[in-house]
């Protein structure tokens, strides 16, 4: 029997391949089956079930085109409607891989069919959950997701400690937890940077599940959560419906355009320029009016939230030979219109003689000599409001990043104003949207505030959060 976890860190999502005597079943697949398709190969294993936990709204799933490509069964639990072929298993149900069994636990509470599948081995014994959005390392899901009609998310939180109680708790200490994601996703609020633990553990340190009532249960996992991104009903809804083949995404989006056939492309179709360059490279030139969000930070959800349309069309300039890899990370979560990318990069664009932008950057010594000539300057900080709660520069206004666009009128466009968030990743994005929209006097602070807590530009802490 063999498990493995493949984890993709920008999303902080974890598939599963699991294989007994030639027999393999993927668990919450992303959507490029490459991986898991020379695994089976490899292996010489067929892949004969594709498990779905529940519908995803982070991430658009490939069970269609695994399924597609290789036959399996795509089985989802009790209460999943879907608009294509797949297999609505009860609760209980058991499927023959190889020697081994999967049976599904319908655990309802982060949705209404959210199911977690349990292992068993060989010997007959529970070796492992596969436990979706249910059950987390250091968490449980979130039960805001899912309300419709009188359904609340008291109501779902209810039933998730109810399925968690009746259905995982009772296992057995040493059986391995597997979840759908980590640290860093934003379908949990207090998930560990561990991907995978005994129950035993999370019984014993999950905060969740060491609730002494479901009254207590309910408040805590209620409490702190944050609005969830814009683009996760869209991507729940494609999981749901079906979506377009990974393989036709990636050839239309794959599509070199010369620095003319880029420029005219953007003005016919109204495409959105993506730059995902790092930070520093961006701020020194870019193609005027693109957003940047680079690769190197957590891409995909930065783009879910900040591009509202899944259907924009999109236009890339890429670091050199990260094209595909762009485009797919796109697709992801469900932005499958792009329509080509910028042939030779940037630097192409320069060599062509095309006009040319750029965004100031300066270094947290140099943004602590500016505070020093003039106390009252404009600092715009972009982290999430816990953050910028918790520590902050004297007299800086928070805008965050996911929702700067709803403070575009009390930002002042004719005097300076600097911008940072805590490392700056999130505020050149942040720069790059208010030079998009005509704020010309933008000023990114390099480093963010960890570089400007070692000048002596004042932070303030709140005591009361340590």
């Amino acid at each position: 029997m063999i498990i493995e976890q493949l984890y993709t860190g920008c999303l902080a999502q974890g598939a599963y391949y699991i294989e007994s005597k030639g027999e393999a079943a993927i668990i919450d697949p992303l959507r490029e089956t490459a991986p898991y398709l020379r695994k089976a190969e490899k292996a010489g294993a067929q892949i004969k079930y594709v498990f779905e936990t529940h519908f995803h709204a982070d991430f658009v799933s490939g069970h269609l085109d695994l399924a597609q490509k290789t036959g399996a069964t795509i089985v989802y639990g009790p209460n999943a409607n879907t608009s294509y072929n797949a297999y609505h298993a009860t609760d209980g149900e058991s499927f023959a891989l190889g020697d081994i069994t999967i049976k599904v636990l319908h655990t309802p509470g982060h949705t209404l069919e959210s199911t977690t599948y349990l292992l068993i081995d060989e010997a007959g014994k529970d070796r492992a959950i596969f436990t979706g959005d249910t059950l987390f390392i250091g968490d449980v899901g979130r039960p805001d997701l899912a309300i419709k009609g009188n359904l609340t998310e008291r109501d779902l939180a209810g039933m998730l400690y109810d399925s968690l109680h009746t259905k995982i708790m009772p296992l057995n200490d040493d059986v391995i937890v597997y979840p759908a994601h980590g640290a860093g996703s934003a379908c949990g609020k207090n998930m560990s940077k561990e991907t995978t633990d005994t129950l035993g553990n999370q019984k014993r340190f999950n905060y969740a599940l060491r609730a002494k009532s479901k009254e207590e249960f309910v408040e805590k996992v209620l409490d702190g959560l944050t609005t969830a991104p814009a683009y996760f009903a869209e991507n729940a809804r494609l999981n749901k419906e079906g979506y377009e083949s990974i393989d036709r995404v990636l050839q239309r989006g794959s599509h070199a355009l010369s620095p003319d056939a880029f420029e005219v492309a953007v003005n016919e179709t109204g495409a959105l320029v993506l730059d995902v360059r790092n930070a520093a490279e961006f701020a020194q030139g870019f193609v005027p009016n693109s957003i940047n969000i680079g690769l190197n930070g957590q891409f995909a959800p930065w783009v879910g939230a900040l591009i509202p349309d899944l259907t924009q069309p999109i236009a890339l300039v890429t670091p050199l030979g990260q094209e595909e890899e762009t485009v797919l990370r796109l697709a992801r979560v469900g932005y499958d219109n792009c329509i080509g990318f910028l042939a030779g990069g940037f630097s192409a664009w320069q060599q062509a003689g095309k006009e040319v932008d750029v965004i100031e950057s300066i270094s947290a010594e140099e943004f602590a000599n500016r505070w020093q000539q003039h106390v009252n300057i404009a600092v715009v900080d972009v982290r999430k409001p816990v953050e910028f709660t918790e520590e902050h520069i004297r007299g800086a206004e928070n805008f965050p990043l996911d929702n700067l666009n709803d403070h575009m009128a009390e930002i002042q466009r004719n005097e300076p104003v600097y911008v940072h968030c805590a490392g700056g990743y999130r505020s050149m994005v942040a720069n790059s949207i208010l030079k998009a929209r005509g704020f010309n006097n933008v000023v990114n602070v390099e480093g963010g505030l960890a570089a400007i807590k070692k000048t002596a530009v004042p932070v303030e802490s709140n005591v009361e959060s340590h």
